[in-house]
């Protein structure tokens, strides 16, 4: 069986506050405001991961009202999510990231999170895509008071690969 979820995250710039996206700390005079560490990559896929498999959305799991997640790292509750997926028998097909953001510039670090992802979903750097893009200056987004990412994900049934491991 396979299938399809949709995440998305936004999250508010402060000063301040280092700046995660894709499990990589990104140089940058602002950080996103969360009670976790605020990835809004790896929550967006958090959100796809968990609609995939119909069991609710990040906050439902991880609450910002539990000071056990506060500023915890956003790999760590992906690590979380792949746990429930192994208790489901699913794996990552792949997993397709836009993020949002007006400054700074972030392909130098496309990589590094892809590779961040890759090893948490123990899956190959192939399945993971990130593209980023600005506003174009329009809205909270644009005017870089903000970042948001968008996830879409593919996951597949692994029983064929347990019965092949018997």
């Amino acid at each position: 069986m396979t299938r399809i979820g949709i995440g998305y995250d936004i999250h508010r710039l402060v000063q301040d506050r280092a700046l995660i996206l894709g499990g990589q700390e990104i140089p940058f005079d602002q950080g996103l405001l969360g009670h976790s560490d605020a990835d809004v990559v790896l929550h967006a896929i958090c959100d796809a991961l968990l609609g995939a498999l119909a069991l609710g959305d990040l906050g439902s799991y991880f609450p910002d009202t539990d000071n056990r997640f506060k500023n915890i790292s956003s790999l760590e509750l992906l690590k979380s999510i792949v746990t429930l997926m192994a208790e489901k028998n699913y794996i990552v097909g792949n997993i397709d990231v836009s993020l949002i953001a007006q400054a700074p510039k972030l392909a130098p670090y496309r990589e590094k999170m892809r590779m961040n992802i890759a090893a948490v979903l123990n899956t190959r750097l192939e399945n993971i895509s990130i593209k980023f893009t600005t506003h174009d200056q329009v809205g909270e987004l644009g005017r870089g008071e903000a970042m948001a990412a968008h996830a879409v994900v593919l996951i597949h049934s692994n029983t064929l690969n347990l019965q092949d491991q018997k």
